[in-house]
């Protein structure tokens, strides 16, 4: 690990830091770099999570996702965490925080619509984003893709009904285009770029001048997840400085259905034998969020200016930092998690290139 990503922590700190003050002393300028955007979804945050996960995606060998079988145990579990539990503790959580006990604290018109932003944040799993968690967690990048492409086909045809249970609603109106796009430019568009750049290196020079090249995009890679955060804060500099309590209580819900569930999917890996490099990935989709999916189906469903929009903007906030911390918690487990009786090595599993 290099000097500058040890101390990455510092960076994000000062990442949102730096996003929030000249949010709040350049708005102009952040809500025409947030109004370049088609679906809801962003196309300058598009293009910086381009450089983000390009150079993770390249790792990939195609040829090898049958090897992906052998963690049929990490997938299950994911899927366990992601569908079943996610969604449905959130409400509890959101239920619990927002509707009792901290209810004196926030608008009273505005409760039921915090707890149902909440919701639509917990019920879609992240895609792009997960491939930096994966990366930074030394984690299975076939794994990670096989389980990324698996979320995004259940997505399409679970959001919607676990939505409308957990809400009381006969119809959802799904954002069809902000999902579909999100796909496409997080992940469709970055494999295909991805795995033209592979070949073409593979080509040209083998293997070393493919692991040069990775090696000299690394660094490109967390400068523009750094970029992207002082984007992300930017945006809300102003909501963050108007309503610092009610982003702070919002928050108290959403930092807890991560580490719970992230937490859930590390033991239940443990539990089931399952490789550090399976489980680190695992925990972190677990517990991850589609924000531009939630933000869109908020806004459809409440209304740009309503309490859900807030919600789901507060789990656009916290989602980098809190994500490395659960990187960091997964990273400094890894010789506790090893030691456990069932639990497979790297060495043991099926070669990988």
């Amino acid at each position: 690990m290099s000097k500058f990503e040890r101390y990455l922590t510092v960076w994000v700190a000062l990442c949102i830091v730096a996003g929030v003050t000249l949010g709040h002393f350049l708005p102009a300028l952040f809500q025409a770099v947030g109004a370049v955007e088609i679906a809801r979804v962003n196309l300058p945050v598009a293009i910086l999570v381009w450089l983000m996960i390009i150079p993770m995606l390249a790792k990939i060998d195609f040829s090898a996702l049958e090897q992906v079988g052998a963690h049929w145990r990490g997938i299950g579990i994911t899927l366990l965490v992601n569908w079943a539990i996610k969604p449905f503790s959130m409400a509890v959580l959101g239920w619990f925080f927002i509707g009792h006990l901290f209810a004196p604290y926030l608008p009273a018109g505005q409760i039921g619509s915090y707890i149902a932003g909440l919701i639509l944040l917990a019920a879609a799993p992240c895609t792009a984003m997960v491939f930096v968690w994966s990366n930074l967690s030394d984690g299975e990048p076939h794994f990670t893709l096989t389980q990324v492409a698996l979320n995004d086909t259940i997505m399409v045809f679970a959001f919607a009904p676990i939505v409308g249970l957990l809400l009381g609603l006969s119809a959802i109106i799904v954002p069809w285009n902000t999902l579909v796009l999100s796909v496409v430019l997080y992940i469709v568009v970055p494999v295909v770029i991805a795995q033209l750049l592979r070949r073409r290196l593979l080509a040209g020079g083998g293997p070393s001048a493919l692991a040069r090249a990775l090696a000299t995009l690394q660094p490109l890679s967390l400068i523009a997840l750094l970029a992207t955060l002082v984007l992300l804060f930017g945006f809300q500099g102003e909501q963050i400085i108007k309503q610092p309590l009610t982003i702070a209580l919002l928050a108290v819900p959403i930092l807890i259905q991560v580490y719970f569930n992230s937490g859930l999917a590390y033991l239940l890996n443990r539990a089931t034998g399952e490789a550090h490099c399976v489980a680190a990935p695992s925990a972190l989709i677990g517990a991850s969020n589609f924000f531009e999916l939630a933000v869109a189906t908020a806004i459809s469903l409440f209304g740009f200016e309503s309490g859900a929009a807030l919600a789901t903007v507060v789990g656009v906030l916290i989602e980098v930092p809190v994500m490395l911390s659960v990187v960091k918690i997964v990273g400094a487990t890894k010789g506790w998690y090893e030691r456990g009786a069932n639990v497979r090595a790297r060495e043991e599993l099926p070669t990988r290139p």
